[in-house]
């Protein structure tokens, strides 16, 4: 469902805290993310290294680690934050209303 360039991307409990789902749209990917403080992010879906899906990584905090070479990015700012990821990932705003998150990717 859209709205106002706004997508559904997931129901709030699809996303256990301190865990990471995949979010495909169209020909795109992103890696939809629920903290321990019970908030939600959102990144580009692949690892900027070699393409590994973050959905399959760990979630350690408010890092993500790639499951192919264990880089971290944290997916609050989309920050590299060990090698060898060295390019930071997109980020992208949420929101949650009536149990639902919502993404803008434009």
């Amino acid at each position: 469902m859209t709205y106002e360039g706004w997508i559904t991307a997931c129901e709030e409990e699809d996303i256990e805290e301190e865990d990471v789902i995949r979010f495909d749209y169209g020909d795109r990917t992103f890696a939809i993310y629920r903290s321990a403080k019970n908030e939600y992010f959102a990144t580009d879906g692949y690892c900027t290294h070699e393409k590994f899906h973050l959905a399959d990584g760990l979630v350690m905090g408010n890092h993500i680690e790639c499951p192919k070479h264990n880089g971290r990015f944290d997916y609050t700012t989309g920050e590299a934050k060990r090698a060898p990821v060295c390019q930071a990932l997109k980020t992208y705003p949420l929101k949650q209303e009536s149990g639902l998150i919502w993404i803008r990717i434009n």
